[in-house]
């Protein structure tokens, strides 16, 4: 065990040396960027002024809005920003899978937002390292006590992992320190002699332990009964006391609780980068250099250097307000004043300033802040304009939301979900509606991309009705090559309008015709007891379906 416990050790220590050159780059970014995240090579006490070194903070709030962003627009505290689905638009058509799905979607939501699950905290953290540094590490789990979720973001530099063949990350070793106490009360038995002694006066004393996650063929596991367990696991889950050599915990798992979200990669690294931040670095130096010059341009333009008599001036000279500077009475004025501002010339500050914000604009370019919102859309504008205008949002958008909702909105509802099914929170399986045996879920989020993707459906409804009324008018039986019900009910759905089921909408139509089949009969018929009498059979045979009041006044009566 001493030996295997080693080897694991060994093994996160070579991908955190492998990786060494990539932690001063991600110090240099936090310090531009995210200054209170930067502590990649140094330490930060407490107290520390983060942002000493930066003469404008325009970075690090490009950085801050657009994690803002990112959170208010893909994760909307108030709106339903995910939906359980199978990957079927048929299939999701069934009323009970429609219902089924709403109701485990509920479920889900009210677990993640749960107070102790802390989701939010988890989610604002981790949007920030991955807007700064294009990637994050997150776990959902279930709580020590096993009555809720639990979800918590970690240092990018406490973890590193590796991918598979398929790109695929297999491997996470994640640095962590624990207390005495907490190692004796969380394992008991397995905590080593050496912690359990310092119980009596270094209860707080903390040792560097390590999580590891590996794939379950490359680790020797057996169970308690001296069995290999049955092969459906993928992982293995370690607690290593790194000081003691110590394996505290050792379980497998079928899948494991990291979320590694990344938002642009390279071949031949599993670390991503922030397009953001890679792009907006340079210009980040410039301006602050700029800023210091400004500064102290300014500063001198209100307080300009003098020039002084060498021999005339008796004392310091004072620049405060009501400052008395001493002079030589016997000194001849004539000769020029003895303290005089030198000459300076300030046209520069107007233009400097302006470069400034030249650059603070491009700096929230790089961080997509001026293709995050929709692009208005006036009344005004015709279908065409509407649909062009969103066709360049969508394009200018992509980069930003796809990797988000690929890469962090969908393995954040997997792992919960998967979380919940092991733990029965979906109800039983032999309860679930027979068409879902064998089917894998699948989610579909809500986004601006997404809504944009959606409302060219209304658009183009809107535009194929202008197309219509023209060609109709050439030749009308064109309108027979329009599926109207169809394009109908795509562009009400893009708008988020509630529809009934087709099945509903069939029947209520046959009802209307068959109401205006009995109305023109009634009307063919005249008014009298007969006719009466053929309307109460009527609203009779369709089980009284046909309120009276809608045949019009006369006819009811």
């Amino acid at each position: 065990m001493k030996q295997r416990c080693r080897d694991i050790i060994q093994q996160g220590d070579r991908l955190y040396s492998a990786r060494s050159g990539l932690m001063s780059l991600w110090q240099e970014i936090a310090e531009q960027f995210y200054p209170e995240r930067a502590d990649f090579t140094t330490s930060r006490a407490l107290g520390d002024d983060y942002a000493s070194h930066l003469m404008t903070g325009a970075p690090a709030m490009a950085r801050r809005t657009m994690a803002d962003q990112l959170a208010a627009m893909l994760r909307p505290r108030g709106k339903e920003w995910y939906s359980i689905g199978f990957g079927d638009p048929e299939l999701m058509e069934r009323q009970a899978v429609k219902d089924w799905a709403r109701k485990r979607s509920a479920i889900m939501r009210n677990a993640m937002y749960d107070r102790a699950a802390k989701f939010t905290r988890a989610t604002k953290e981790a949007d920030d390292d991955f807007a700064a540094f294009g990637q994050a590490v997150l776990t959902a789990e279930h709580n020590p006590s096993l009555n809720t979720l639990l979800y918590r973001t970690w240092h990018l530099r406490d973890t590193v992992w590796t991918e598979d063949d398929t790109g695929t990350i297999n491997t996470v070793h994640r640095k962590w320190k624990i207390t005495a106490a907490d190692m004796v009360r969380r394992y008991k038995d397995k905590a080593p002699a050496k912690v359990r002694e310092c119980l009596a006066k270094e209860s707080h004393r903390e040792f560097p332990c390590r999580h590891v996650i590996i794939p379950f063929d490359e680790y020797d596991y057996t169970e308690g009964n001296g069995l290999k367990p049955h092969n459906k696991f993928n992982f293995m889950s370690l607690m290593v006391d790194v000081e003691n050599e110590t394996v505290l915990d050792e379980k497998p798992l079928i899948d494991h609780q990291y979320i590694i979200p990344r938002w642009k990669t390279v071949s031949g690294s599993q670390y991503a980068h922030s397009p953001a931040t890679m792009i907006a670095m340079p210009d980040t130096r410039m301006l602050q250099r700029m800023t210091f010059a400004i500064i102290e341009a300014g500063e001198k333009a209100v307080t300009p250097p003098l020039l002084a008599v060498q021999d005339a001036v008796r004392s310091d000279i004072d620049l405060r307000a009501g400052g008395i500077t001493w002079t030589d009475a016997e000194y001849d004025e004539r000769l020029g004043e003895v303290l005089r501002p030198l000459t300076q010339d300030k046209s520069g500050l107007s233009f400097g300033i302006d470069m400034i914000q030249s650059y603070e604009l491009k700096i929230r370019e790089a961080f997509y802040l001026d293709k995050i919102n929709l692009p208005p859309m006036g009344d005004a504008m015709t279908a065409t304009e509407v649909r062009v205008r969103t066709e360049e949002y969508i394009r200018a958008a992509l980069p930003l939301f796809e990797p988000m909702e690929m890469e962090y909105n969908a393995p954040l509802c997997e792992k919960t979900a998967d979380i919940l099914l092991t733990h029965g929170a979906f109800g039983p399986v032999a309860e679930w509606p027979q068409e879902l045996s064998g089917r894998e879920l699948k989610f579909q989020f809500t986004s601006p991309l997404s809504e944009a993707v959606k409302q060219q459906d209304s658009t183009v409804f809107k535009q194929s009705a202008e197309l219509l009324t023209v060609a109709v008018q050439l030749d009308p039986s064109l309108k027979n090559e329009f599926d109207a019900r169809k394009a109908f009910r795509n562009a009400m759905q893009a708008i988020g309008a509630p529809l009934i089921d087709e099945k509903a909408a069939d029947e209520a139509r046959e009802g209307e015709a068959q109401l205006a089949e009995l109305q023109q009969s009634i009307a063919m018929a005249g008014q009298g007891a007969g006719a009466a009498k053929q309307v109460g059979e009527a609203i009779g045979a369709l089980g009284g379906a046909i309120d009276p009041a809608m045949m019009g006044e006369g006819q009811a009566a």
